[in-house]
């Protein structure tokens, strides 16, 4: 009877170790994101969540980029050191899984964010997230509010200052012809 090996032990375990080794390096950093785009209104805060996995830990860097502007936000190594920049420090929450909060926008924050991990290694990945930062509604709302009230008002004094010069104007054409009257009082009445 003929037994016919495929495979052999040693053949397995080269194959297995290749494998292994080619998963390793597609799959050494991963940056997992729910949600890539983002609506918020200014005023208000957004959390960019992303959950990086990596072989050691990680160095994590937070950029901004608008048009020709781009700024890096801030860098960390979860349990070592935070160091983020001076324009962003009152505004900006990091933390430990590579998500960053970022409170109290701005339409200036509109824009594109990335995500930059780096291994112990030099190995690195990005991701982006796009944020979309919108004016509040109300606050026009209340623009358009006070500034109806400010024209009522003027409307107001307009019409309150008509009056006046109407009265002023009665008063002097009254005046005028009392002053065209004869002053003779000596009119004599005749008895019917």
């Amino acid at each position: 009877m003929w037994h016919f090996r495929l495979w052999d032990l040693q053949d397995v375990a080269v194959f297995l170790s290749i494998t292994l080794y080619m998963c390793h390096l597609a799959g050494a950093i991963s940056i997992n994101s729910p949600q890539r785009s983002l609506t918020r209104s200014v005023q208000e805060d957004v959390f960019f969540s992303v959950d990086v996995a990596c072989i050691g830990i990680p160095t994590i860097q937070w950029t901004f980029m608008s048009g020709a502007v781009s700024r890096t936000i801030g860098t960390w190594q979860p349990g070592v050191y935070t160091n983020i920049t001076v324009d962003y420090s009152s505004r900006v929450q990091p933390y430990r899984n590579g998500s960053m909060g970022l409170s109290d926008l701005r339409l200036q924050d509109g824009g594109y964010y990335v995500i930059t991990v780096t291994e112990t290694t030099g190995n690195s990945k990005d991701a982006g997230h796009v944020l979309k930062v919108n004016e509040v509604l109300y606050e026009d709302l209340q623009y358009l509010s006070v500034s109806a009230l400010a024209l009522a008002c003027l409307a107001g004094l307009l019409m309150l200052s008509m009056w006046l010069l109407d009265k002023a104007y009665r008063k002097i054409v009254a005046w005028r012809r009392r002053k065209q009257m004869p002053e003779n009082d000596a009119t004599e009445l005749q008895p019917l």
